[in-house]
């Protein structure tokens, strides 16, 4: 079964050398200084058309790859043929900055994360698979970046926490906190952090567990359970005039906020500097958290 990315998430927890000016043995003029370049063998077992391209040939080209996840709403999704979502519209952003034509890759979410990298950026799946420039919603972490040597852990965009999403009805007077659901009904995504976290809290008697966030948010809309629990985003995007959201303390949990931001091939240093820098640029004057205002989501910025 292919995970959904917030599923996932729970399991987590070169230069040019030997340049020779002068008349090389083909006959070539002194003032070629490319005449005596000898390319640098190739990654064991990694073909040149899936290691990625620097960001002279991003430019060149003009355009760039972005790995996104597939149905992943609000964050990328395809709406008929045009891809949206947060997510996606950062990637626009990115795309505009370095002057090139943004292109999408929706994938859906392996095993866990390090899978995702390796097929997305730097290896490459063994059917089917294409490497992006950029990959796009990458969970930073600092014990995890120092495991994954091949990939640039950069442009920090945006900040995700844990929330509950209620039934005003149901709770007219207190919203619910995590100790209600012993014996309230609660939505979850299946195998998500927030399922964990409630399995080992409460139980898992009064647990329903849906194949997505948006599924558990359809079902407490459709009155089948009293609340639902997950990312802040996803509840407020499947929210309707009934719900109300909100984020109490959650005892014991230690992964109830973690940062966002995108993976490069490390071999592309130079590209994810200016990633970074677009990044950087579009939270300072405000473009990243009105592209959050525009999908109706609460933007909260990285920690930095």
């Amino acid at each position: 079964m292919i995970r959904t990315f917030c599923a996932h998430l729970a399991v987590i927890l070169g230069t040019l050398s030997g340049v020779a000016l002068g008349v090389s043995g083909t006959g070539a003029l002194a003032s070629d200084p490319c005449a005596d370049y000898v390319p640098q063998a190739k990654p064991q077992n990694t073909g040149r058309d899936i290691v990625g391209k620097d960001l002279d040939q991003i430019i060149d080209q003009g355009s760039m790859l972005f790995a996104v996840y597939a149905d992943n709403p609000p964050y990328s999704w395809q709406d008929g043929a045009v891809p949206r979502g947060v997510d996606v519209d950062i990637a626009r952003i990115i795309a505009a900055d370095i002057g090139v034509e943004p292109r999408f890759n929706f994938v859906g979410a392996g095993e866990n994360l390090e899978a995702d990298l390796r097929n997305n950026l730097w290896k490459g799946a063994l059917i089917g698979g294409r490497i992006a420039n950029v990959m796009m919603r990458v969970p930073y972490d600092s014990a995890f970046k120092c495991r994954v040597e091949q990939v640039v852990f950069t442009g920090q965009y945006a900040r995700e926490t844990i929330a509950i999403a209620y039934d005003r009805d149901a709770y007219p007077d207190d919203p619910p906190v995590p100790a209600y659901f012993r014996f309230d009904t609660v939505a979850v995504e299946n195998d998500s952090i927030a399922d964990f976290y409630l399995t080992q809290l409460v139980g898992p008697t009064h647990i329903q567990r849906y194949p997505t966030a948006a599924a558990a948010m359809a079902a407490l809309r459709a009155d089948k359970t009293m609340a639902a629990m997950g990312p802040l985003a996803q509840l407020e995007h499947g929210a309707d005039e009934g719900i109300a959201i909100h984020q109490p303390p959650l005892p014991g949990f230690t992964v109830g906020t973690w940062t966002l931001g995108v993976g490069v091939n490390f071999r592309y240093r130079p590209l994810a500097y200016a990633v970074d820098d677009a990044i950087r640029y579009a939270i300072e004057d405000g473009r990243i958290e009105k592209i959050h205002a525009d999908y109706g989501l609460t933007f909260q910025p990285p920690i930095r």
